[in-house]
């Protein structure tokens, strides 16, 4: 039996600096500030300047998150980042994060699970620790997802969001780090949530641009239902690997989707809000993007402390669903 421990030992995050409050909106959709507040809590998001890419962000937020564990780029043997917004096709967009950090001795490659991508990369990069083959490992959630929104759609358009969130992994003493995972799937509901063209199924065409086949589609009302059920069922379960219970829990950091979904989630679990970290009203829904943003305000700004119980959790579209229960290091 392998007893290493492996945890979070840097955090950074970045958003870009434009910011779209729901005001804005109001100008390009049929909605109102009052309305998109009610339905999900989302009162302003970051938007990715015309000259900033996926890579961009991932590397400003890795830069953070190497300071915060202080160590060097070349110190890090593998860089995973989760995203549904890659630069391009290929390669991937951690092999450009890899060169714009001078990373030399590190493996790259993306992990695509929407927004449970973070926590993938989490439980991926981990392993890689546990087993011995590398001893520190990057592992970064970013999107553009304002380049794959459909600003003219009201069920979409006002929901997401572009930023980034980057974790530092290595060796943490006994006891500390990550105590339990669950990860999860059901492609039966890959429907429910795409970007139907720019694939191999339905490749790039004048048609398929003009038929908007390129930004997020999704059937909202059934994400909704899926989410709510499935965030309740991933903790539970990643507490009982971790032979812990809902009231151990210190922090709930979930996915920050959607404050009705997050609500839900906290009552089946038996938690209290005060007991739940919220940004979605700041950020919107930034996909892989949004539980290390959420994580690293929640421990810079020292809600979050050594020894806290943190369960991480995930749901988006594929479906997939993840979360993770650590006990906090740094």
């Amino acid at each position: 039996m392998n007893n290493k421990y492996v945890g979070i030992i840097g955090l950074g995050a970045y958003v870009p600096e434009k910011i779209m409050t729901n005001k804005d909106l109001e100008q390009v959709m049929d909605t109102s500030d009052e309305w998109i507040v009610e339905r999900t809590g989302i009162r302003e998001r970051h938007v990715a300047a015309e000259n900033e890419a996926t890579s961009d962000l991932a590397t400003k937020a890795a830069q953070k998150a190497l300071e915060d564990a202080n160590i060097t780029a070349a110190e890090i043997d593998l860089i995973i980042v989760a995203t549904g917004t890659a630069d391009m096709a290929f390669p991937a967009t951690a092999c450009l994060v890899q060169d714009n950090l001078k990373a030399i001795n590190a493996a790259a490659f993306d992990v695509s699970a929407a927004c449970s991508g973070f926590i993938y990369a989490l439980v991926t990069g981990s392993q890689f620790i546990k087993a011995g083959v590398y001893r520190k490992v990057l592992v970064i959630g970013a999107e553009t997802l304002s380049r794959i929104t459909d600003w003219s759609d009201r069920k979409t358009g006002m929901l997401f969001g572009d930023g980034a969130g980057a974790a530092v992994l290595g060796e943490t003493p006994e006891g500390y780090g990550i105590l339990g995972v669950d990860l999860g799937s059901n492609g039966s509901g890959a429907e429910l949530l795409k970007v139907p063209a720019g694939g191999s199924r339905n490749p790039a065409t004048a048609e398929t641009v003009l038929q908007r086949q390129h930004y997020i589609q999704m059937d909202g009302n059934e994400v909704f239902k899926f989410a709510v059920k499935i965030m309740g069922e991933t903790t539970s379960k990643a507490l009982q690997n971790a032979n812990l219970t809902p009231v151990d829990v210190t922090y709930l950091v979930p996915h920050q989707a959607n404050i009705r979904i997050i609500k839900s989630a906290a009552k089946r679990l038996g938690l209290p809000m005060e007991k739940v970290v919220v940004n979605v009203d700041k950020y919107g829904n930034t996909s892989a993007a949004s539980v290390p943003i959420a994580l690293d305000e929640a421990v810079k700004s020292g809600v979050i402390k050594p020894g806290d119980i943190i369960a991480l959790v995930g749901f988006g579209g594929g479906l997939t669903w993840a979360s993770s229960i650590m006990k906090w290091y740094k």
